[in-house]
């Protein structure tokens, strides 16, 4: 019967072999039928295209009762195939032009779902490159399978139809998206100004909450999306109406901002506020809201320094980490941070770098050793005290002192010899397939600049 399918030469007798001989034909035959349809009808508009200049769809073979046999054969036996014959049949559904409410593509779509958790990796690449409907994608996106693996030529596909479909998106369907493509770092333009329009259109019905999932994929990929001349005044707008309605989701939002460089004040003005910081230090997210403020609070004092308002209390500021980042920590094994370590072991010996140092505000670093004006790499028993940890104070948390202060310590104490960051920078530390720093990355490294370390990119 496959061999019979594959040398048909015409729509009706594709059909004819396949509706006229139901007990030879398995599971495994109705996807190789749909894709022959597929193949024969695009022949047939290529023909009609090349002899008056139009091409015409499946509408007629839609309509021929053969065809809704073949629907309906696959409609009732759809529960008893194997995985592999469902997602091909849909597939090929998809391929062959089948409107997404026809009642074919609605049970394929329902008995995919049903069996995500079954699926291996090929069989839901396929499934997700045919649905396209708000369901269908909220069921792709809550897949535990599908969250945990990069489809870059689905996400690639999707940047191409996603833009027409928006509108009929809901919050919880785009969150997901967005979450999604944060997670594996991709940087797709036409995708990233999709969520951003969705978010100017719809940001002032949406949950601060909400609107921090969908802010978040534009700093993380270190994008900044083509309207964001009207969607961050529009951002700004919000949050001053719902600054306090959800501390954590503020902040993070206003970190996205500032990782993309955009500072604004008016906002500021409130997450500084004493009412503000009460609100935040009774509740129990407070020392991670702590630490964001710290750090934008830092982001203040060295890259926005017309803002004149209020800044966070000294007695509040603490240290953004403490230690590595989880996921550096999570792949190190993944890192070329142990043969740097080696190499340098070898090269000016251990008592002359540190290695996973925190510098205030609180950025890891992974190398950290000083150097002369003459390029000699100086031991740590050598360098001042006041060099080694820049913010240091006998009595005050390195994280009160202010860091203005500390880049005039530098400058001063530093005349012989600078501080050098050796910064190893993994496949995790760029946005996918591309040389762009993610933004906390890219962030970090214009902060430590700004504190006069200079930075060697390994």
């Amino acid at each position: 019967m496959k061999r019979l399918i594959e040398r048909s030469r015409s729509v009706g007798e594709v059909l004819r072999w396949v509706t006229q001989n139901p007990s030879k034909v398995s599971a495994s035959h109705y996807p190789i039928a749909l894709h022959k349809l597929g193949q024969l009808l695009q022949q047939q508009q290529q023909g009609q295209a090349t002899l008056n200049g139009e091409s015409r769809g499946p509408g007629q073979m839609l309509e021929q009762p053969e065809f809704q046999t073949l629907c309906q054969a696959i409609i009732s036996g759809c529960s008893k195939f194997d995985n592999f014959s469902i997602v091909n049949c849909l597939y090929a559904a998809a391929a062959l032009g089948l409107p997404g409410e026809s009642p074919l593509v609605r049970v394929l779509e329902d008995e995919s779902r049903s069996r995500l958790g079954r699926f291996n990796q090929k069989d839901v690449s396929m499934v997700f490159s045919s649905e396209a409907n708000n369901k269908a994608l909220e069921a792709i996106f809550s897949s535990q399978l599908f969250y945990e693996n990069r489809q870059e030529r689905f996400i690639r596909s999707m940047a191409e139809w996603l833009p027409r479909k928006a509108e009929n998106l809901t919050p919880y369907t785009m969150a997901l998206i967005a979450k999604y493509v944060a997670r594996h770092r991709l940087r797709e333009p036409r995708l990233l100004d999709t969520i951003a329009n969705f978010l100017l259109k719809r940001g002032e019905q949406l949950d601060s909450k909400v609107i921090q999932k969908l802010v978040f994929p534009f700093s993380r990929m270190n994008y900044r999306p083509s309207n964001h001349s009207e969607l961050f005044p529009k951002l700004e707008a919000i949050l001053e109406q719902k600054a306090g309605s959800s501390p954590l989701a503020t902040v993070n939002i206003l970190m996205s901002m500032f990782q993309l460089s955009h500072f604004p004040q008016t906002v500021l003005h409130q997450v500084f506020s004493p009412a503000f910081i009460t609100n935040v230090m009774s509740s129990p997210y407070a020392l991670i809201v702590r630490r964001y403020l710290s750090l934008l609070d830092a982001a203040v004092e060295l890259e926005f320094r017309d803002y004149s308002g209020p800044r966070l209390d000294p007695r509040y500021r603490v240290l953004m980490f403490e230690h590595a980042l989880t996921a550096d920590e999570a792949n190190r094994k993944y890192s070329y941070k142990g043969l740097v370590a080696e190499a340098l072991r070898q090269l000016v010996g251990e008592e002359c770098y540190r290695q996973d140092e925190v510098l205030p505000p609180g950025y890891c670093t992974d190398f950290l050793l000083w150097i002369n004006r003459s390029g000699t790499v100086l031991p740590l028993s050598r360098v001042p005290a006041a060099s080694k940890a820049p913010s240091a104070h006998p009595t005050t948390s390195p994280a009160a002192i202010s860091l203005r202060s500390s880049v005039l310590a530098l400058t001063s104490d530093l005349q012989d010899f600078a501080p050098v960051v050796l910064s190893v920078n993994d496949k995790w530390h760029y946005c996918q397939n591309s040389d762009i720093l993610v933004g906390s990355r890219a962030m970090r490294d214009r902060h430590l600049r700004l504190l006069g370390y200079c930075l060697v990119q390994v």
